[in-house]
């Protein structure tokens, strides 16, 4: 009997240590991949295209549910070639300036974290090879008790260990807290600003929430069409009057209006559809050349529908566009007389995460910036950034689309406002409310 005691005992304390390993650690990284994650959205290895993760149905949707609202994300990706590979997801909770929340996993996770992504099909009939993975989640295996920020982390794992693959950010917001925003479009506070940006100020009401310390306790973040290199982050209120926390700035809470956004159609490989030039077929890949862009800005403005820089994949040649879908290799040419001393012009949008990735090269034969991209089938939304010479990816002060694309009042934008609230003596930010606004 004692050493079936005993027995029990250690085993006890075994389960014990495990359970403190799981869910005492608040993520389960290595001290390498710490320091390598990027709090972002990021795409960390070459074979992987196309990502995208927004609200389980909506493939233009920014990524943000409400707390136990019943409604899923789902991410989707490329991995280019034929075989499998095994990869796991986890997410961490993050504060409102995106940093890890001094949380551990117990305190945010109901569920099991590093599941396997098991849901995967096969390119059919394309000439580029890939597999395509998809998630939805929350699922049976994980979800979230709290609302604020997360980042999820998609890792590959091999013989030689992990590696860091994607990371995206998502948001949790709890309408429980009774908490509404009073929008309020305004006149630009300077004139020179008039014709070319949005400017706002907001209301924050919380009658049926009490509130000690708005000052500190409240903020906001601004997005212009889901974008977070732009977005105007930690913003605290002007002042408070009654129960309603006022955001009335001078200038601060403004975004250069841009113009509609380039597109070009490339559901089909078949025909040329808007924006495109040629189709190439050759033994194992397609080439695509788009129509040669001119600089848009000194033209007045002109609307056209778009997707506010996004993208969303279909294919007019087969049935699932998922795994239907072929990759082309993109040509782009931009009109310039001469090349610039001192700048440096990108290819951006959300197919590569706003990111200087896509730099152009002058082309002195046509007069023209030129880049080749490859694309996945599907509609896409671009813009041209004219950037100081030498810039680079790591670069975060900001993107110019305003030199070659200019900015119009007029324009149709989606600003997301979000509001955050950390009570005294809390450990962690909570994301309290959202309004989404589509400038006319």
């Amino acid at each position: 009997m004692r050493r079936l005691v005993e027995t029990y005992q250690t085993t006890l304390l075994k389960c014990l240590a495990l359970f403190l390993i799981i869910n005492l650690v608040p993520l389960d990284l290595s001290a390498q991949e710490e320091e390598n994650i990027r709090y972002e959205n990021y795409v960390y290895l070459d074979n992987i295209r196309s990502v995208k993760l927004h609200v389980d149905g909506d493939p233009i949707s920014l990524p943000m549910l409400p707390l136990n609202g019943g409604a899923r994300f789902e991410l989707s990706f490329d991995d280019l070639g034929p075989d499998v590979k095994t990869y796991t997801y986890t997410f961490v909770h993050c504060d409102k300036n995106w940093q890890p929340s001094p949380l551990t996993t117990m305190e945010y996770v109901d569920g099991f974290l590093n599941e396997l992504l098991d849901d995967y099909e096969f390119s059919n009939k394309t000439l580029t090879e890939y597999t395509h993975y998809s998630l939805v989640f929350p699922n049976d295996d994980v979800t979230w008790t709290i609302s604020g920020n997360y980042l999820l982390i998609i890792h590959e794992d091999d013989v030689d260990g992990k590696r860091l693959a994607i990371t995206r950010r998502f948001m949790v917001v709890d309408y429980n807290s009774l908490v509404d925003i009073e929008l309020k479009p305004v006149s630009p506070a300077m004139a020179g600003r008039l014709k070319t940006y949005h400017e706002f100020d907001f209301v924050v009401n919380h009658e049926k929430t009490p509130i000690r310390n708005p000052e500190r306790e409240i903020s906001a973040v601004v997005l212009q069409n889901q974008r977070w290199d732009n977005a105007i982050m930690d913003i605290p209120p002007t002042y408070t009057r009654g129960n309603s926390i006022v955001f009335d700035y001078q200038g601060r809470i403004a975004f250069p209006a841009g113009k509609e956004f380039r597109f070009f159609d490339l559901r089909t490989l078949r025909t040329r559809s808007l924006g495109i030039h040629e189709i190439l077929r050759f033994g194992d890949h397609y080439e695509v050349v788009l129509d040669k862009d001119a600089k848009r800005g000194a033209l007045a403005y002109l609307f056209r529908e778009d997707l506010n820089g996004g993208f969303v994949i279909d294919n007019f040649d087969g049935y699932i566009p998922e795994v239907s879908a072929d990759y082309a290799d993109v040509f782009f040419a931009l009109s310039s007389p001469t090349e610039y001393d001192d700048a440096d012009i990108f290819i951006v949008g959300a197919f590569n995460d706003w990111r200087l990735k896509d730099k152009m090269v002058y082309n002195d034969a046509i007069n023209s910036y030129v880049a080749k991209i490859p694309f996945k089938q599907g509609f896409h939304n671009y813009a041209y950034a004219f950037q100081p010479k030498g810039s680079r990816e790591t670069d975060r002060a900001g993107l110019n689309l305003s030199e070659l694309e200019g900015d119009w009042y007029e324009t149709e934008n989606e600003y997301t406002f979000l509001i955050y609230y950390h009570p005294i003596g809390s450990n962690y930010d909570q994301l309290v409310a959202s309004l989404v606004y589509v400038s006319h």
